[in-house]
């Protein structure tokens, strides 16, 4: 960017990503590591919180099945730690169920390269296949969302009743090592969350690119006019279909490093109510906004904890004023409380010009 294109208002933007770019990174040096656990799972949430509003706040498309996503993404991780764990003999669950061989699917996800495009790939391809049949429909607004929740509970029931290769309701755990560390050890913790820290910064350059590039120019003008985008000549299928696959692909890599921190990945995980939290933290913290959708991951999730450490029997009461609260009075969300505060430019009135002409 040209320095003369360097306005005030973008100087102290830049100095606040930097600000907390090197805060993330210094995190390690203060937090302990149950808290710093703690932060790098609120991070992973708000990758997925980048992808939801690129889709909902710039294409204007309602997703209530990006736990589904979500949790493909850390199943793909969650079977290459449970194979190496395994040390090459057969799975425990899988052996509880009655199984005597590996099933040909899982193979390939004992090398850790296959595991890592498949928690990207199988997402998005997920997603472009839905979007391939709903968009070119123009299937869209309820009928959509809809259609999302749908795939959760056909998701779920999927991995609930193939117990014997997804293990059921309990899922996916007793992780042991990654790439051959100790995944509980301090110094993995720590190189895992710098690597989560990374993966989103990148995620948010990545987003703001693409929100500021062309390509985001007319996701937002199928938000506001579909009808007008595709008579002035563009798609809007052909667009909505690629940030849907890309928002599901952040959601699956999301999905990978969560379960890299919690250690654990089940069922629970992809339905339908933390596919509503996620909706949820991108309106409190600000749809349309791409920072307020990653703030908003990080501080919902810290207040949860912090009232449900504190509060343990009435935490939920809190959480539910506090999600009243930014509804009621916040409807563009926390980042929209912050622009109010901005002083506007002061503009002189037409009679303030002429006195200062009559001056001259």
């Amino acid at each position: 960017m040209p320095l003369r294109q360097l306005t005030p208002q973008k100087i102290y933007l830049l100095l606040a990503y930097a600000v907390a770019a090197t805060a993330l990174f210094c995190a390690p040096m203060v937090l302990s590591d149950f808290r710093l656990n703690l932060l790098a799972k609120f991070l992973a949430f708000a990758i997925v919180a980048l992808g939801l509003d690129l889709i909902w706040g710039y294409t204007g498309i309602l997703s209530l099945g990006h736990g589904v996503f979500f949790g493909l993404g850390a199943y793909a991780m969650g079977m290459y730690l449970k194979l190496e764990a395994s040390g090459g003999r057969l799975p425990d669950f899988m052996d509880w169920s009655g199984l005597s061989a590996l099933p040909w699917f899982w193979k390939p996800f004992a090398s850790f390269p296959f595991a890592l495009a498949m928690g990207i790939l199988i997402p998005a391809l997920l997603a472009l296949i839905l979007g391939f049949f709903t968009f070119r429909n123009r299937i869209r607004g309820v009928y959509f969302t809809i259609l999302t929740q749908a795939l959760v509970i056909i998701t779920v029931t999927l991995f609930i009743g193939q117990q014997k290769f997804t293990g059921g309701t309990n899922g996916l755990t007793g992780f042991t090592t990654i790439l051959g560390h100790s995944i509980g050890s301090p110094d993995t913790k720590r190189m895992l969350y710098w690597i989560t820290a990374i993966v989103l910064i990148a995620a948010f350059v990545l987003c703001r690119f693409l929100v500021k590039s062309r390509f985001g120019k007319v996701l937002r003008a199928i938000r506001d006019g579909e009808n007008r985008a595709r008579f002035i000549g563009y798609n809007p299928a052909v667009y909505q279909m690629i940030a849907f696959a890309i928002s599901a692909a952040l959601a699956g890599i999301a999905g990978m490093l969560f379960v890299l921190h919690v250690g654990i990945i089940s069922p629970s995980t992809m339905a339908i109510v933390p596919s509503i939290e996620m909706v949820l933290w991108v309106a409190i913290g600000g749809r349309g906004t791409l920072i307020g959708a990653a703030l908003g991951a990080i501080l919902l999730n810290y207040a949860k904890s912090a009232f449900s450490e504190s509060y343990p029997d009435a935490w939920l009461f809190f959480l539910g004023a506090l999600f009243v609260i930014v509804v009621v009075f916040l409807p563009k969300g926390a980042v929209g409380l912050f622009r109010k505060w901005k002083i506007p430019k002061r503009r002189r009135t037409e009679h303030e010009q002429q006195v200062g002409h009559s001056a001259v």
